[in-house]
């Protein structure tokens, strides 16, 4: 049975990259996520006035891969030290958050900030917030790297060190690290 983890990390192109990679993830949805203004588009979004976190929603197999893992994962490709942005990307649309679904998810989160702050000098500004209403990405943000993201200079320059930290870090996760 699928569940589903949401977690905000900057640029969800960035970030639905990384999770389309993982061993057990089913599905991944770039959506908008924490704001006020329903039905945002990309434009308001990223003028910073709607709340909203550009977020993805991943659909997983919990036998293949647990919501503590993807956890882990989001931390490790991300940087969580950062506030309001990550890179070059800077606003509130870009913090890092995680939006558990459940009780249980909410104690992951927290379980996993304390791992993610063990390793980290700085401290850790994901914030845990409500999974309120979520609105999907306009279909141009969905499987963005696999198709114009190949060619935007911005991805090239992000997302494949990323993928290189989930292969290295995660082979036993990654389809591209077991499959090569």
């Amino acid at each position: 049975m699928t569940e589903y983890a949401t977690l905000a990390g900057g640029c969800f192109w960035c970030t639905e990259a990384v999770f389309k990679d993982v061993i057990g993830v089913e599905s991944v949805e770039s959506i908008y996520i924490g704001g006020t203004v329903p039905n945002p588009t990309y434009k308001q979004v990223c003028g910073g006035d709607t709340g909203h976190a550009e977020a993805i929603r991943v659909g997983f197999d919990p036998e293949q891969v647990t919501y503590a893992d993807l956890l882990d994962i989001f931390f490790a490709t991300h940087d969580p030290t950062q506030l309001n942005r990550q890179g070059n990307d800077v606003g509130t649309q870009y913090r890092s958050a995680i939006f558990p679904m459940t009780v249980m998810q909410e104690e992951q989160a927290n379980q996993a900030i304390a791992r993610a702050q063990a390793d980290q000098t700085k401290p850790i500004v994901t914030t845990i917030e409500q999974a309120d209403e979520y609105y999907p990405a306009e279909d141009y943000h969905q499987g963005y790297w696999d198709g114009e993201g190949q060619r935007n200079p911005y991805c090239l320059a992000v997302i494949p060190p990323k993928l290189q930290k989930l292969r290295k870090s995660f082979a036993a996760r990654s389809k591209a690290a077991v499959t090569a």
